[in-house]
């Protein structure tokens, strides 16, 4: 037997060996089945996730950036997650960057072999200019990507954190990274195909390594996203209704407030909770360190 076929992610699963024969309403229960299980595997995992979480948190404090890695689906969720931070949490495109094997060519079409190199890797990270105060998060759904591992071992010679998530336990890129997470959902519906239960189980835990670091440093209030850029109509829609719903003021100070804080949600909320001018309001979120909860 293969090392890849004694993985969890590669075996077949017992519950689906007459998927072709299934009705389609058969199948969709299956899968939808199937998902169930995910975040029960997660919540084994959260012990671990949250000190990765700990870890993103103290990174971006010493202003270091944080990068996900990985090939294929693990790659592409990556970037995912990176790309959403800017407009949800107002972040720089640089404080949170997703590489995937093959670069940006290869969210759309296969790069073949480009998941076998770890030279790539390294590459990629010299040329983002990799530093010991970022942190690299290596996806991957096996647990045992070339490029991956490849990526960590350079991150760990600069001196840079280390952190993994995987779909299989005892994965071989846990050693590679100083917080590995692995959370084994088991064989797919369809075998080896990691896009299915393990895509959602990675895309649940980026979810979770963003949005709670992004708490973390003080760019949520309540459970509002009080660092959202509105780059465009529905977002400047949104961000006045996030000042609303943060002071309990009518639609039309919402909407002075905002354009007197140059579109700046977090500043208008502060302005409106404190009384404050402009100026004022910049000095006191300063003070606060960027929170709105710690300004008031």
């Amino acid at each position: 037997m293969s090392e890849l076929e004694k993985l969890a992610t590669e075996t077949r699963n017992q519950k689906t060996m007459a998927l072709d024969d299934m009705s389609i309403l058969e199948v969709l229960q299956t899968m939808n089945d199937e998902d169930k299980s995910v975040p029960f595997a997660i919540e084994k995992a959260l012990p671990q996730i949250q000190k990765t979480v700990e870890q993103i948190i103290q990174t971006f404090n010493k202003k270091g950036r944080l990068f996900y890695i990985g090939a294929g689906t693990s790659g592409r969720l990556g970037v995912l997650d990176a790309a959403e931070c800017v407009p949800t949490f107002g972040t720089e495109p640089e404080m949170v960057q997703g590489l995937i094997a093959g670069g940006m060519k290869a969210m759309t079409v296969a790069v073949e072999g480009a998941e076998d190199s770890p030279e790539l890797a390294k590459n990629d990270l010299v040329q983002a200019g990799l530093n010991q105060d970022d942190i690299v998060v290596g996806i991957a759904a096996s647990g045992r990507t070339p490029y991956v591992i490849g990526g960590l071992d350079y991150a760990k010679e600069v001196g840079a954190t280390t952190a993994s998530v995987a779909c299989n336990n005892e994965a071989q890129i846990s050693q590679h990274a100083q917080f590995p997470i692995e959370v084994e959902v088991g064989p797919e519906v369809l075998t080896g195909s990691t896009r299915l239960k393990s895509g959602t189980a990675q895309k649940l835990v980026l979810n979770m390594l963003s949005t709670a670091s992004m708490i973390g440093i003080g760019k949520v209030y309540k459970n509002l996203m009080v660092d959202v850029r509105p780059t465009n109509e529905k977002l400047v829609e949104r961000s006045k209704r996030i000042i609303m719903q943060a002071t309990d003021c009518r639609y039309e100070q919402a909407d002075q407030t905002f354009y007197q804080a140059e579109e700046n949600v977090k500043l208008a909320i502060v302005m409106i909770l404190t009384g404050a001018d402009k100026n004022e309001a910049k000095k006191k979120l300063v003070e606060g360190k960027g929170f709105v909860r710690n300004t008031l």
